[in-house]
């Protein structure tokens, strides 16, 4: 039986429709670090050196940008959506 201390979402993330809904409902979340740290999961489940050469950045430096805590510039996240072959787009909110 596992720990679910160990449960890492990356292993769950391995195809588009699971990483867009994972990523989506994060997006939802009020706590902006939560959609971070679910971007870091797709990119572990991604490869974080592939992802690193993608994006024109270090791996290191890439993994620092998806950590808990970070606070990147725009322009980097959208440097590691649009590699991950992903777009972020607006809805309006509907009133319920």
């Amino acid at each position: 039986m596992s720990d679910w201390k160990t449960f890492d979402p990356a292993y769950c993330l391995d195809d588009e429709a699971t990483i867009a809904a994972y990523l989506t409902a994060c997006l939802e979340d009020d706590d902006g670090s939560l959609f971070l740290a679910a971007l870091g999961d797709v990119a572990r489940a991604r490869g974080m050196t592939k992802l690193a050469a993608d994006t024109g950045l270090g791996r290191e430096s890439l993994y620092k940008t998806l950590s808990p805590g970070a606070n990147p510039r725009h322009e980097t996240i959208r440097r590691v959506i649009g590699a991950l072959g992903l777009r972020l787009s607006v809805e309006t909110a509907l009133e319920k």
